[in-house]
C-alpha cells in the first residue's frame, strides 16, 4: 500500500478542466460530466467542422484528432477519436485538433483539403471534415517514422485511414486517391481525375504539381506543455467527476458512494459503449479509470500477455502484433491472428479510445455481440476481477457466465496464454498447431456488429506417413450469433478430441453444430447465423479430413483460410492470407469537349475546399439566435391505436423542457398539415389516433437538444385500441381488406400486347415465381433539420435541409394559417438528400415554425439517428407473383405481375411507383406486358420517393424474371439479356412519347462498348475455369443494361451582375452535393462569353451561386429526377442570353469609339447609362426535351465463399451515355457511387421499425 501511496503523491489533482482546441486554450471550472466533446465544439466554439451525423460513433463525420503529451518522456501521442462518444472530460490536458485547425480559406487551405477538393472527393461534404481528419491522423503518425525527408504513409495506410469514414455521395475512388497522393509509394499512374491534368493526351500527374505538403510543426501546444510538467488529474466534485490514480483510491471512491442512496455510477474508460447502448437518463457520478497504473499497464513474457482492463484495442492490436526479439513463434503468430481479428472491431477512431475491458464488461453485463469476448475465449484468456476487497482470477468462460456486474465490480486485466504445441502421442508424429478465426458482419470492416463470429484453437498431430490426423485439442468458440455471449462448444469438442478425423466423423460434428449455435428466440436471420457456424467449423476443419491435403509446408487446398503452425520452425508452416488494398486500381474514362468551355469541363466541385476545412455552413452550423430553444419529436409505437394523452415519469424527465406541442396547438385557421403533394395531405401530428409506429404525437421543446432529445426518449404515451379493429401491417392483410390507395389514371401505367395470346404462342412457361422486395434506409450523413425564427408581422423565417422549399413554404403557411409571404424558407446546402428530404423533410420544419409561433422564441431541431430512421419511411417494399411465357431460344414472349406496393399509412408520393416501375421494367422487349398493380394502404410508417423511386424495383423485377427464364433454359442470363434488347420498333412501342428519334437509341452500342472494354466474353471463359478448379469459392459476371426515362421541370432561374463586375445567380434547385451549384457557375460563364474579349474562364472565379430563397425566387419546384442541374442551367442561360442582348449594342458602340473592352468597363458604362442588369425567367422544357431515355450498361463480376456466404465485387466496368457531361469530374462520382451504403428495412410484429442504429443487425 505504501508504493500505492507513493503514485498518489506524484500526481496533483485539478478541479478545473484545461485543453486545447486549435491550440486555443479553454479552461472550465463547472462542466456536465456528459458533455461529449462533440456537443462542447459545435454548441460552445466557432468550430463546427466536426459533424453529428449519427451519435454512435459508425460513420466518422465527427472524427478529430486528440494529442496528449507526456511530460516525463516528452513524446506526443496523436490519434483519432469519435467526438460524439468522447465525453469532454476526459480530454483533460489534451489538445484537439479539428479540420478547422488545419487551415482555412483566409489563411490558407491544407494541402489535405485542396487535394480532398482536387480530386474531386467532396460533393455533399458533410463527411469530408472527418475524412480529412482521418487522413490527417495517418499522416502525422506516419510522419513521425520519417526519414530523409519524406513521408512513410503507404499506398495501405493510406486506403485504410478512411475505412470507418462513411461516404454517401461521391463514391470512395476520388477520396482514396486524395489519401494515396500523399504516400510514398504511391504510383501517380493510378490516381484519377483530377484538377491538374490527367485529360486526353497528358503524360499523367507529376507528383510536384500536387499542392505541397511539409511535416506538421506540432499537434500540442508549447503552453499546454508547460502547464504539464507534472501530470494533473481531474478531480472534480462540482461536476461529480473522479480521476482515481490508483486501485486503492477507486476502492476508496466507490466505497464512499455506497452511501449515495440511488445515486448512478459510471466507470468511465473511452465511453465508446454508448454509441451502441443509448443512456436515456445521465449518471450521477463519473468515474475515469484510465490513470490508475494497474489498469493501463502491459506485461509481456514468454507465456503470456497480460493487458490492463483499460488498455485500448487499438493499443493492444499494436502490442499483439509486435515480434518480439524479432522471431516468429507460435505464440507470436496466435496473438497476430487476434490482433487482425480485432482489427475488424469498429474503426479504427473507436478502437483508438475502446479499451478491451470495456468490450468484455459490455459483453459479461449487457450481452454485447463482442468480437473481442470470441476470439478471446477461444485462446483460453483469463481475467482479474476486482469485487469488494477481493481479487478473483477467473477464466474468460467463468466471467462471461457469472452474474452481472455492477458498478463496484471491475475488471482489472486480461491475460492470453502464448501458445506452443505439446506433444501427447507418438513422437513419430509431427505436432502443428492451427488457429483461425472468422467473422461475417453486414461490412468486413468498420461499424458493423456480426451476424456471428467464431474461433478455432486446435493441436494437431499428423503422421509421418499419410494415414489420419488426429486433433489433440481442440477449442471452439462461437458469439454474436443471438446469444448472451461467447460459448465454448464443449459438445462438439469432446465429440472430436482425440479421434481420428476423417468425414464421418466431421459430418457427425456438423450435426452437433445445429443444437449448441441456437439462436434465441427472436433473433433476425436465425437459419442463416446457425448455417455460417456449420461454414465456418467445416472451413476450419476439412482440409485434414484427408491427409492427402496436407503437405510439410503448409496446407494446399485452395479453401482453406487457416494458419498451420509448425512446431520447430514456424514461420515455414503458416498459409496466410493475403493483404490487399481495400481498393483496387481502376480506370476513369472521359472526353472533354472544349466547345462550349467552361461547359463540359471537369471543374472543380463550388465550395469543395471550404466544406472540407469545415468551414461550409450546414443548417445545424448556423449560430442559435438569442433565446433559441430546441426540439424532438415524440413518435407513436404503436401502429394503430388512440392517443390519450403524453406525460413523464419524473420531474427529473422534464429538465428545461417548456412545453409539448401537439396537433391541439394548431392555431385557428391553421390545419395539421404536415406534408403536401399534388394527391393530398399527411397530417403533422397524430390527432386522437395514431395510425403507424413513427408517427410524430408530440413535439417537446427545450432549453437544449440534449434535453429536448432525453425527455422525447423519457415520454409514455398512454394508448387504448377499444373499438379499433387490428392494424393493417402486411400488404396480403390489405388485400383482405380491401385497403388500397386508388393510382389516378394519369399515372397508370400503359399495357403493351396481348399477353394470353403471348402465352399461348410460348414454348415454355413459369407460373406463380414469386419476388419479395424490402426497405430501405437512406442513410443521408445529416438527419433532418430546421431552424425556425419569428420574425416582425408575424412572419417566420425558417432555414431548413430540404429538396423542395417552395413545399416547406406552403405547408407551414397552412399548419400556422398565414399568407406564404409570411413564410420565407431558405436553403443554402444539404448533407445528402436521395429523395428523403423532399418530403419527409416538410413535417420537420413545420413543426420548428409551430413551437417557434407558439413559444415566441427561435426553436431548432436535429433529429437523432434513431428517430431519423424510425421516421424515415424509406423506399417502398412490395411482393410480386408473376407468369412469364418464353421460346426455347429464350426470347420472352409474355409477362404479367401481380404487384402488392406496401404504401404505408399515408399517401405521399406512392401514387408515382408504378408509373416509374413499369417504365424501369419496359427496359427488355418482352412481347406482352400485363400487370396488375395495388397500392396498399397498411399501418406501417408511410414510403417516400427514394433515390430511383419505382425504378429500382422495376430494374431488380426485370432481371430476377430473366435470370428465372435462363435458369428454367440452362442458358446463360447474358444470352437471354441479349435476346430480349429492344430494337427500335419495340422500344417505340414500349416507350410511347419518350423513344425519341432512332439515332438516339444507343443501348446497342453501348452495350457493345462496355462488352468489349470490359473483355467480357475472355472473362466469362476464365469465370467458368476458375469455377471449376474451386469447390468453395465461385464467381460470376454479368451484364446488364438500364433504360432510365428522364423528365425535365420548369425550373426558374435569376442572374445579376454588380457593379463591380461579379455576377449573382440563383436558381430553384438545392445543391446537395451533385454539384448544382458547379454547373449553374459553369454554364453562367460560357452564357456570357460573348461579352468577353478573352471567352469565360476568367469569369468562372467571378460567379457566385447564392442560397435557395422561397421570398426571392419563387417556384422552385423540386430537386429530384437527375434533371434539376440541366434544367437550372437552361435557366440560367436564357438569363444570360437577356443580359447578352442588353449588353451587345453598348459593347459595341464602346469597341467603335475605344477598340476591345474589358469586362469592367462595359459593366461600368453599363451601370452609368441604367442597363437592366438583372434577368430572370422559368424555363418551361418544349415537348421534344421535356421527356427523353437515358442508356447505361455494367458489367460486374462478383466472388463468393460458399461456406461463409462472404461476397466480393472484383470488377465493374460502367459505360453511360449522358449526351455530354455538364461536369465530367461531379458526374463521374455521381456514377462511381455504384455501391451506396443503403440500410435494409423490416418491421417486427408491431410494425415498429428493427433499425435504430449504425450498429445493430439484430432484431431490437
Amino acid at each position: 500500500m505504501a508504493e500505492t501511496t507513493e503514485k498518489e503523491r506524484n500526481c496533483s489533482s485539478t478541479s478545473d478542466l484545461v485543453f486545447a482546441i486549435n491550440g486555443e486554450r479553454f479552461e472550465l471550472s463547472k462542466v456536465d460530466p456528459s458533455t461529449t466533446l462533440l456537443e462542447f465544439l459545435r454548441t460552445q466554439t466557432p468550430f463546427k467542422g466536426a459533424k453529428l451525423g449519427c451519435g454512435e460513433g459508425g460513420c466518422g463525420a465527427c472524427v478529430v484528432l486528440v494529442s496528449k503529451y507526456d511530460p516525463l518522456k516528452e513524446e506526443v501521442e496523436d490519434f483519432t477519436v469519435s467526438s460524439c462518444l468522447t465525453l469532454l472530460c476526459s480530454v483533460n490536458g489534451c489538445s484537439v485538433t479539428t479540420t478547422e485547425g488545419l487551415g482555412n480559406s483566409k489563411d490558407g487551405f491544407h494541402p489535405i483539403h485542396k487535394r480532398i477538393a482536387d480530386f474531386h472527393g467532396s460533393q455533399c461534404g458533410f463527411c469530408t471534415p472527418g475524412m480529412c481528419m482521418s487522413l490527417f491522423s495517418a499522416i502525422v503518425n506516419a510522419d513521425k517514422t520519417q526519414s530523409n525527408g519524406s513521408s512513410k504513409l503507404t499506398v495501405g495506410e493510406a486506403e485504410k485511414c478512411i475505412a470507418g469514414n462513411l461516404c454517401r455521395c461521391t463514391g470512395y475512388r476520388p477520396i482514396a486517391d486524395a489519401c494515396k497522393s500523399f504516400a510514398a509509394d504511391v504510383d501517380m499512374e493510378d490516381l484519377g481525375l483530377n484538377s491538374w491534368g490527367r485529360n486526353e493526351g497528358s503524360d499523367g500527374l507529376m507528383a510536384g504539381e500536387l499542392p505541397s505538403y511539409t511535416k506538421c510543426n506540432g499537434t500540442y501546444p508549447e503552453f499546454l506543455k508547460r502547464e504539464l510538467k507534472s501530470k494533473s488529474l481531474l478531480n472534480c466534485r462540482d461536476c461529480n467527476w473522479f480521476t482515481p490514480s490508483s486501485i486503492h483510491e477507486l476502492q476508496s471512491i466507490l466505497k464512499s458512494m455506497e452511501n449515495d442512496d440511488g445515486a448512478q455510477v459510471k466507470l468511465v474508460a473511452g465511453n465508446t459503449g454508448t454509441g451502441y447502448y443509448k443512456e436515456i437518463e445521465g449518471y450521477d457520478k463519473y468515474i475515469d479509470i484510465r490513470h490508475i497504473p494497474e489498469l493501463s499497464s502491459i506485461r509481456r513474457d514468454s507465456t503470456v500477455v497480460e493487458f490492463g482492463a483499460a488498455v485500448t484495442i487499438s493499443r493492444a492490436i499494436q502490442v499483439l502484433k509486435g515480434k518480439k526479439d524479432g522471431l516468429e513463434s507460435t505464440g507470436e503468430l496466435v496473438f497476430e491472428k487476434i490482433a487482425d481479428h480485432m482489427d475488424k472491431v469498429a474503426s479504427q477512431f473507436v478502437r483508438n479510445t475502446a479499451t478491451l475491458g470495456g468490450n468484455l464488461v459490455m459483453a459479461q453485463r449487457k450481452h454485447f455481440p463482442s468480437d473481442v469476448a470470441t476470439v478471446l475465449l477461444a485462446a483460453s484468456s483469463s481475467v482479474s476481477v476486482l469485487t469488494s476487497s477481493k481479487i478473483l482470477k477467473l477464466t474468460l468462460e467463468e466471467f462471461l457466465e457469472m452474474s452481472s456486474c455492477n458498478s463496484n465490480t471491475v475488471l482489472l486485466s486480461i491475460a492470453i496464454p502464448s501458445w506452443n504445441p505439446v506433444k501427447s502421442f507418438s513422437s513419430k508424429n509431427e505436432t502443428r498447431l492451427m488457429f483461425e478465426t472468422y467473422r461475417a458482419a453486414p461490412r468486413p470492416l468498420g461499424s458493423a456488429l456480426a451476424y456471428l463470429n467464431a474461433a478455432f484453437l486446435a493441436q494437431v498431430s499428423i503422421p509421418q506417413a499419410p494415414n489420419f490426423v488426429v486433433l489433440e485439442t481442440l477449442q471452439l468458440a462461437f458469439g454474436a450469433y443471438g446469444t448472451k455471449h461467447a460459448i465454448r462448444a464443449r459438445k462438439i469438442e469432446e465429440s472430436l478430441i482425440g479421434k481420428p478425423l476423417n468425414r464421418d466423423l466431421l459430418f457427425d460434428a456438423i450435426k452437433l453444430v445445429g443444437e449448441v449455435v441456437a439462436p434465441e428466440e427472436g433473433t433476425s436471420h436465425p437459419a442463416y447465423r446457425s448455417s455460417l457456424a456449420v461454414g465456418f467449423l467445416f472451413d476450419f476443419l476439412y482440409p485434414f479430413v484427408e491427409v492427402a491435403n496436407v503437405i510439410p509446408n503448409g496446407i494446399s487446398s485452395e479453401h482453406s483460410n487457416s494458419s498451420v503452425i509448425n512446431h520447430s520452425t514456424a514461420s515455414n508452416h503458416v498459409e496466410r492470407r493475403k493483404k490487399a488494398n481495400l481498393l483496387v486500381s481502376s480506370k476513369q474514362v472521359v472526353e472533354v469537349n472544349s466547345q462550349y468551355s467552361p461547359v463540359g469541363e471537369p471543374t472543380k466541385k463550388a465550395g469543395a475546399d471550404i466544406q472540407a476545412s469545415g468551414e461550409a455552413i450546414y443548417v445545424d452550423d448556423i449560430p442559435s439566435p438569442k433565446d433559441c430553444l430546441y426540439g424532438a419529436f415524440i413518435y407513436s409505437t404503436r401502429p394503430l391505436a388512440w392517443v390519450k394523452a403524453i406525460r413523464f415519469k419524473s420531474q427529473s424527465q422534464t429538465r428545461g423542457v417548456v412545453r409539448v406541442i401537439t396537433f391541439k396547438d394548431i392555431p385557428e385557421g391553421g390545419k395539421n398539415i404536415g406534408i403536401k403533394t399534388i394527391f393530398g395531405v399527411d397530417p403533422l401530428f397524430a390527432d386522437e389516433i395514431t395510425r403507424c409506429c413513427g408517427e410524430p404525437i408530440g413535439f417537446v421543446v427545450a432549453d437544449t437538444q440534449k434535453n429536448a432529445d432525453m425527455a422525447a426518449q423519457c415520454a409514455v404515451v398512454d394508448y387504448d385500441t377499444e373499438n379499433l379493429e387490428p392494424p393493417i401491417l402486411s400488404v396480403e392483410e390489405a388485400v383482405h381488406r380491401s385497403s388500397f390507395i386508388e393510382i389516378p389514371a394519369f399515372l397508370n401505367p400503359t399495357e403493351v400486347g396481348d399477353f394470353t395470346r403471348g402465352m399461348k404462342e410460348a414454348d415454355h412457361s413459369i407460373l406463380q415465381a414469386e419476388i419479395e422486395l424490402r426497405s430501405q434506409y437512406f442513410f443521408y450523413m445529416e438527419t433532418q433539420t430546421a431552424l425556425a425564427v419569428p420574425d416582425e408581422e408575424n412572419t417566420m423565417n425558417i432555414f431548413s435541409a430540404n429538396q423542395c422549399p417552395e413545399n416547406a413554404q406552403i405547408v407551414v403557411a397552412k399548419c400556422l394559417g398565414v399568407p406564404e409571404h409570411n413564410v420565407r424558407v431558405i436553403t443554402r446546402r444539404v448533407g445528402g438528400g436521395f429523395g428523403g428530404k423532399a418530403l419527409k423533410a416538410l413535417p420537420v420544419a413545420a413543426a420548428c415554425a409551430l413551437a417557434a409561433y407558439k413559444v415566441g422564441r427561435p426553436v431548432r431541431v436535429y433529429l437523432n439517428r434513431k428517430t431519423d430512421m424510425v421516421m424515415a419511411g424509406g423506399r417502398h417494399p412490395m411482393k410480386i407473383k408473376y407468369n412469364v411465357g418464353f421460346n426455347s431460344d429464350g426470347k420472352i414472349v409474355a409477362l404479367h405481375l401481380d404487384i402488392l406496393i406496401n404504401a404505408g399509412a399515408t399517401e405521399d408520393v406512392s401514387k408515382i411507383i408504378p408509373h416509374n416501375m413499369m417504365k424501369s421494367l419496359k427496359k427488355y422487349d418482352w412481347g406482352a406486358l400485363s400487370f396488375d398493380i395495388k397500392l396498399c394502404k397498411t399501418n406501417l410508417p408511410s414510403r417516400t420517393a427514394m433515390r430511383g423511386p419505382g425504378e429500382v424495383q422495376g430494374s431488380y423485377i426485370a432481371e430476377a424474371v430473366i435470370e428465372n427464364v435462363a435458369s428454367f433454359l440452362s442458358i446463360d442470363a447474358d444470352y437471354i439479356r441479349t435476346k430480349n434488347i429492344h430494337t427500335y420498333d419495340s422500344l417505340k412501342l414500349f416507350y410511347e412519347g419518350s423513344s425519341g428519334e432512332s439515332n438516339e437509341y444507343t443501348l446497342p452500342l453501348v452495350l457493345n462498348k462496355v462488352v468489349k472494354s470490359s473483355s467480357f466474353n475472355q472473362r466469362v471463359e476464365a469465370i467458368r475455369q476458375f469455377n471449376s478448379g474451386n469447390i468453395w469459392r465461385k464467381r460470376g459476371i454479368s451484364c446488364v443494361p438500364i433504360v432510365h426515362e428522364v423528365m425535365a421541370r420548369p425550373t426558374p432561374g435569376k442572374v445579376g451582375i454588380l457593379n463591380d463586375g461579379s455576377i449573382v445567380a440563383e436558381v430553384g434547385g438545392i445543391d446537395l452535393g451533385q454539384g448544382l451549384w458547379t454547373k449553374v457557375k459553369q454554364m453562367v460563364a460560357f452564357a456570357l462569353r460573348p461579352l468577353l474579349p478573352n471567352g469565360s474562364k476568367d469569369l468562372l472565379e467571378r460567379i457566385r451561386v447564392v442560397q435557395a430563397d422561397t421570398l426571392s425566387l419563387v417556384q422552385g419546384g423540386f430537386t429530384s429526377g437527375s434533371t434539376t442541374s440541366e434544367s437550372s442551367c437552361e435557366a440560367v442561360r436564357l438569363c444570360c442570353n437577356a443580359l447578352v442582348e442588353r449588353l451587345n449594342p453598348l459593347k459595341e458602340r464602346l469597341h467603335d469609339a475605344m477598340g476591345p473592352v474589358s469586362w469592367d468597363v462595359l459593366i461600368l458604362q453599363a451601370n452609368l447609362q441604367s442597363v437592366n442588369l438583372q434577368s430572370s425567367t422559368l424555363y418551361i422544357p418544349d415537348s421534344s426535351s421535356m421527356i427523353y431515355l437515358n442508356y447505361g450498361a455494367a458489367v460486374s463480376e462478383v466472388e463468393i465463399d460458399l461456406l461463409t456466404g462472404a461476397t466480393t465485387l472484383l470488377q465493374t466496368d460502367i459505360v453511360y451515355d449522358c449526351g455530354q457531361s455538364l461536369n465530367p469530374a461531379i458526374d463521374m462520382g455521381q456514377v462511381s457511387n455504384i455501391t451506396p451504403l443503403l440500410r435494409v428495412l423490416s418491421s417486427k410484429g408491431s410494425g415498429t421499425s428493427c433499425w435504430k442504429s449504425t450498429w445493430r443487425t439484430q432484431t431490437d
